[in-house]
Order: structure tokens, then sequence, then C-alpha cells
């Protein structure tokens, strides 16, 4: 292969890891956003009232979609093989890169989805729940932010393995 520097199966990983990120952040976050709309639905026939105050955790659940972006996006950015050697270590770094913010994206929003759909019907009924629920959610996308922390992370130490 003409220009090709590295190792040739490295830049697969590299693409599952980019891969990996936005599925699973985006998997989460559909299934929050599910999860904590049906609930928003239910209390909305009985309080109609509240329908805009018990958005926040569909919103939240939203937000874990854009932390696999933007890893995907930093990971994809780095896979460039005919400029720069790309080896497996690379690979793997953007891979496990990639499933840190992905599956932490995945479980908040699981997380989300869960307590967004509990809450908000719970709110309903006692109003003073409400910023019981708003601290259990920071507390769930937290999750994912630690994802994305350690996605960037992980993603800088690709082009470390050898010295150019």
């Amino acid at each position: 292969m003409g220009g090709f520097s590295g190792d040739e199966t490295a830049p697969f990983f590299g693409f599952l890891g980019a891969a990996a990120a936005l599925v699973f952040s985006c998997m989460g976050a559909a299934y929050g956003t599910a999860k904590s709309g049906v609930g928003v639905a239910s209390m909305g026939v009985m309080r109609p009232e509240l329908v805009m105050k018990s958005i926040v955790p569909v919103v939240m659940a939203g937000v874990l979609g854009i932390y696999g972006l933007i890893i995907a996006v930093i990971i994809s950015t780095g896979i460039n093989p005919k400029a720069k050697s790309y080896y497996l270590f690379d690979g793997y770094a953007h891979l496990s890169s990639g499933l840190a913010c992905g599956l932490a994206g995945l479980s908040a929003g699981m997380a989300i989805g869960i307590v967004g759909d509990a809450g908000v019907r719970a709110n309903a009924q006692q109003p003073k729940l409400f910023v019981g629920m708003i601290l259990i959610l920071i507390f769930a996308e937290a999750l994912a932010l630690y994802g994305l922390i350690v996605g960037i992370i992980l993603s800088s130490r690709a082009g470390q393995s050898r010295a150019e």
C-alpha cells in the first residue's frame, strides 16, 4: 500500500471506538428520552400544568448523545494513517475511549429514564419531590460525564506509543 504507515488493522479498532461511542451513547439517550417521555405523557393527563417542568429528564437524556458525538469526532479526526503512523496501541486507545464514553452514556441513559419516569409521576402527586428528582438526575448525568472525561483522556493517549 502506498503511503500507509503503521499497523494495517489498527484503524479498524479506532473506527470501532468512534462507532461505539456514538451508538452506545445514543442508545442511552434514546432509552432515557423514551422512558421519561412516557412518564411525562402519563403525568400530563393528571396535571397538564406540570408538563414543561417535567421535561428536564428528557433534555438531560438528550445530552448523552452529544457526549458520544464529541468522542466520535475526536477519535475520527485522530485516525489518519497516511499523515502519521497509526499503530495498534493507538487503535486500542481509541477503542477504549469510545467504549468508556459509550457504555457510560448507555448506563446514564438507563438511570435517567427510570428516575425520570418515576420522578415526574411522583412529582405530579407530591411537588416537594421535584428537587430530589433533579438531584438524582444530576448524579445520573454525572456518570456519563465521567465517561466523557475518561474518553478524552484515553483518546489523548493515542499517538504516544512510539517516539517519532
